[in-house]
């Protein structure tokens, strides 16, 4: 176990917000982690950092998750089950099961953050989510220090959510998590409507996992700022769903409104369209603002604090509901 005093975070969040923190352990084992739960309470649990706002100084204890290594095992001809460490970075991952051959993960190219943090999140991008590889996820209990292996199914997916994010938040560390992958006969979704559109842009009509990565990735790119040279958390606010009727209320009022049906009756609004509706794209507010490329993601523009980014947060949230009725949910965790 490593351990620091009086640390910036700064390196630690993909946001850049530079605030102390008094206690940081980086642990690399599960053993490890067993070991410090043993010494700290109600500690604060950092993956990649890239899907959290610290709005001041952390006095609590900090414990990194620094889980390594990828276990291969054979399951049937067409699939194989993948243990992977919750620290190994979710696109290495992903390129590492490319470069295996292995089908499944490809429309999650380039997310950010750790694979430990994927399940939390039940991340997703272009007609795929993490529910639809993931096995198992291996945990220790913040309480006891007890081990505990939590299926799909008692992961309680939801949409950008889990069980781990409502009822047990901040109850249990994943440390290792267990996927399904193909071998062949893979299932290529290329369902969503920018992906059949540049793919149909290259000539291409029957894509391979490989094609898949390589353009979502393109997309990706293409709107979102690399968190490297912007400060970022990818998309700030989930995308909200809302019933029929509030739909067709909406419809009345904004004829071109996009949506995504999600079922008979539920739809799913991009939140981005809500936020430039209200003005917000591009918008820059001292040294916070909205990405010209995208309206969804909030960036620091170099020395925004944690308290400004979220601020201005509430200023789009407040003018969303404003004029739509619609109150966004925060996909990025805040600290206090």
């Amino acid at each position: 176990m490593h351990k620091s005093n009086k640390i910036s975070l700064k390196p630690f969040n993909s946001f850049g917000v530079d605030v102390i923190a008094t206690d940081f352990n980086i642990a690399k084992s599960k053993k490890e982690v067993i070991s410090f739960l043993k010494k700290k309470e109600n500690p604060l649990i950092l993956g990649g950092g890239t899907n959290i706002l610290f709005k001041k100084n952390i006095k609590r204890s900090i414990i990194k998750i620094d889980i390594k290594g990828i276990k291969v095992t054979d399951l049937n001809k067409n699939q194989v089950k993948v243990n992977v460490g919750a620290g190994e970075n979710w696109n290495d991952f992903v390129l590492w099961s490319l470069d295996h051959g292995y089908g499944g993960l490809e429309n999650l190219s380039l997310i950010p953050g750790n694979v430990g943090s994927a399940p939390i999140q039940n991340i997703g991008a272009y007609g795929v989510e993490l529910k639809d590889v993931f096995i198992s996820c291996e945990t220790v209990s913040i309480k006891n220090g007890l081990s505990r292996n939590f299926s799909n199914l008692q992961c309680r997916f939801s949409y950008r959510s889990s069980i781990f994010k409502e009822q047990l938040k901040n109850k249990y560390i994943i440390c290792n998590v267990n996927f399904i992958l193909t071998k062949k006969n893979h299932n290529v979704n290329f369902s969503y409507s920018s992906l059949k559109k540049i793919l149909k842009e290259n000539n291409i009509a029957s894509p391979t996992i490989k094609d898949i990565s390589k353009f979502v990735s393109k997309i990706r790119l293409e709107k979102l700022p690399d968190p490297k040279l912007i400060g970022n958390c990818g998309s700030f606010f989930k995308n909200p769903i809302v019933n029929r009727q509030e739909f067709i209320k909406l419809e009345s009022s904004f004829k071109e409104i996009p949506f995504y049906k999600i079922s008979n009756n539920e739809l799913k609004i991009p939140a981005a369209w809500l936020i430039e509706k209200c003005g917000f794209k591009g918008k820059r507010f001292g040294s916070t603002g909205t990405y010209k490329s995208h309206a969804l993601v909030i960036i620091n523009y170099g020395n925004a604090t944690g308290k400004e980014i979220y601020k201005f947060s509430q200023k789009i949230k407040q003018a969303v509901l404003r004029n739509f009725n619609i109150l966004l949910e925060e996909e990025v965790n805040i600290i206090e």
